[in-house]
């Protein structure tokens, strides 16, 4: 049985860790103050602005952190500070007795993809791949990808579109959304957190790459068997893209478009999610319909949970 975490209601305790990357607790205030403003209490866990070497704590702290927040019933939701690397070091080690018994939704992207896809194959729980804490800063509390991550906390059903792409393969598809940072679900194959993307609806994004590695790690999911039998494919953005001294010979959606252009599922490029201001809130393991038109593009929550 699939299990969606109760949404939040006003006074209800969020709480904040940084189970991966180092984040400075300056950059966390305005986020703070905004989930306050919403009508929320947050409670800040001990990684946030904590810092060894490159993470916000040693595997231990982190790891302790987290697990505090999750056995806490008093916390509805946890919001990571940010992502970077280090789920992956400690997500064996996490005792998810507790939250079993008193799901709470999972907030974050990038490094948070570990967790989206742990709760997702091994607990069928579902969980919010969502901006973080930075993105509330400059001005970015008021934008709509932030108030959209305020209305999947409080069960407002989403529909997002977005404008046609030359790339587009048209059709509709329904099933659960699965899916997060390109680098982590490549990462996660073969082992017990990866997603099973049969019949899903599946969304991927990325920053900072080669493109010869965006190349290699489709090959990685098309060996996998993990584009075959899906509903739809949602490219979102791969910002930051780096080439080597010898050019790769092809830009990052040209290439990913040839490794899924023998496909019938529909495909939409551009999508708004990934590592820049554009990224909405979306609830990994929900159901959604994406329908994508020579017009626009459209997905939309479908689930009853």
């Amino acid at each position: 049985m699939f299990t969606t975490p109760p949404y939040l209601q006003k006074c209800d305790t969020i709480g904040i860790v940084c189970p991966a990357g180092y984040m400075p607790y300056e950059k966390a205030q305005t986020c703070i103050s905004t989930l306050q403003q919403w009508g929320f209490k947050v409670k800040i866990g001990k990684t946030l602005g904590n810092q060894f070497h490159y993470f916000s704590g040693t595997d231990e702290e982190r790891l302790q952190d987290l697990q505090i927040m999750l056995d806490d019933d008093s916390i509805k939701a946890i919001l990571c500070g940010r992502g970077g690397y280090g789920l992956s070091r400690i997500i064996d080690a996490i005792d998810f007795t507790n939250f079993k018994k008193a799901p709470k939704w999972i907030i974050g992207y990038s490094d948070i993809t570990v967790l989206h896809s742990h709760l997702y194959s091994k607990l069928n729980t579902a969980s919010l791949h969502s901006p973080m804490a930075a993105a509330f800063n400059d001005g970015g509390a008021n934008n709509e990808y932030i108030q959209s991550l305020h209305k999947a906390l409080t069960g407002e059903k989403s529909s997002y579109n977005c404008e046609a792409n030359v790339l587009n393969r048209t059709g509709q598809a329904n099933g659960q959304l699965v899916g997060g940072n390109l680098s982590l679900i490549a990462h996660l194959i073969g082992s017990s957190s990866a997603f099973d993307t049969d019949g899903k609806i599946l969304f991927l994004e990325d920053v900072g790459e080669y493109i010869y590695n965006v190349d290699r790690m489709f090959i990685q999911l098309k060996r996998a068997g993990m584009l075959d039998g899906l509903a739809g494919l949602l490219i979102g953005s791969f910002t930051e893209m780096k080439d080597t001294v010898i050019p790769f010979g092809q830009q990052v959606y040209d290439l990913i478009f040839d490794k899924v252009k023998e496909y019938s599922y529909p495909v939409c490029f551009d999508f708004p999610v990934g590592h820049t201001d554009k990224n909405y809130a979306l609830k990994v393991g929900v159901e959604y319909n994406l329908t994508v038109t020579e017009h626009g593009v459209n997905l939309k929550e479908t689930s009853t949970y």
